[in-house]
């Protein structure tokens, strides 16, 4: 019996102490991850719930007096031909950076290690030393590069027998030169996380394709894209990002929106909402509807993209 009563406070014991440790395992473990999720906490979740619960009020920026008026703001804004505008300009900005910062790079970083033979580490050096330039620094080079006066493509055009616009008036051309500024910043940096991914694809399977005379168009789309496929999609949806973010600097340095909005998009139309009109209600909504379209992308990407991406391990 005494025997019994031992082997049970022994088992006892062992399980005192296994509990103890587990505890001070899990202590350990939240006291790792606490000062992160206080981070989070204060500078995301509560931003992300306060402006969702202040697209329900309207009221002035500066003025704590806020109406409760539900769903108002939200019609109003989706009514307002304006949010149309900039809708279809941030669609705009994402299919140009899409293709300059994606797809250019990526058959860039295909032609660095595969193709070219000579210079690859100086020409590694000078795609990426663009993106050390600050935003405002190459808006103001882009705006130089672009004056429809002085400017170098100006006398280009003309040299040419034709007439350089004035692009900060110009509908459409505004948004591909604005444009343009967020691509030089971003686009050595996708070159390389892109030239990573492809260095990393097998020598002699590229090797065994050319001996079957398969073009480098083929080799590209057929071999070297779905293996590198997990590393695109990651700088796919760093272009969308940019496509919203990078572009308020030049934005507001160059054009303030103009001419008439042609030039803003859904973040520029947010800041002038709640820090040029004090609108607060919508410009909650705008930063609601910003947030709802990135879901949406990846919604989409996870759904039709993910599927067809290839992961080593």
């Amino acid at each position: 019996m005494r025997k019994q009563k031992a082997g049970i406070s022994a088992a006892d014991e062992i399980n005192r102490r296994f509990l103890k440790k587990s505890v001070r395992d899990v202590m350990t473990a939240w006291g790792y991850i606490l000062p992160a999720l206080l981070v989070f906490a204060v500078f995301m979740f509560w931003p992300l719930i306060y402006t969702v619960a202040m697209s329900f009020f309207k009221g002035n920026t500066a003025n704590p007096t806020k109406a409760f008026v539900g769903f108002a703001n939200y019609m109003t804004v989706l009514k307002d031909p304006n949010t149309l505008e900039l809708l279809k300009n941030t669609g705009f900005y994402i299919l140009i950076l899409i293709v300059i910062n994606f797809l250019f790079p990526y058959v860039m970083a295909f032609i660095n290690h595969f193709v070219m033979q000579r210079g690859k580490k100086l020409y590694k050096v000078i795609i990426f030393m663009p993106s050390l330039i600050s935003l405002v620094v190459g808006a103001m080079l882009i705006q130089w590069l672009f004056n429809p006066i002085i400017g170098p493509v100006s006398k280009l055009v003309v040299l040419f027998g034709g007439t350089m616009p004035t692009w900060s008036k110009t509908p459409g051309l505004v948004i591909f030169v604005i444009s343009l500024v967020a691509c030089y910043k971003a686009f050595g940096y996708n070159f390389l996380v892109l030239l990573s991914g492809v260095s990393n694809v097998s020598g002699e399977l590229i090797e065994a394709a050319r001996l079957e005379k398969t073009s480098n168009f083929k080799i590209f789309t057929k071999i070297v894209m779905p293996l590198t496929s997990s590393t695109a999609i990651y700088v796919l949806i760093m272009s969308i990002v940019q496509g919203v973010q990078f572009v308020f600097t030049p934005i507001k340095i160059l054009t303030q929106g103009g001419p008439n909005g042609a030039s803003s998009n859904i973040l520029y139309g947010t800041y002038q909402e709640a820090f040029l009109y004090f609108n607060s209600g919508s410009a909650s909504v705008l930063s609601v509807l910003t947030m709802l379209i990135f879901i949406v992308l990846l919604i989409l990407e996870f759904k039709y993209v993910e599927k067809g991406v290839y992961y080593e391990n």
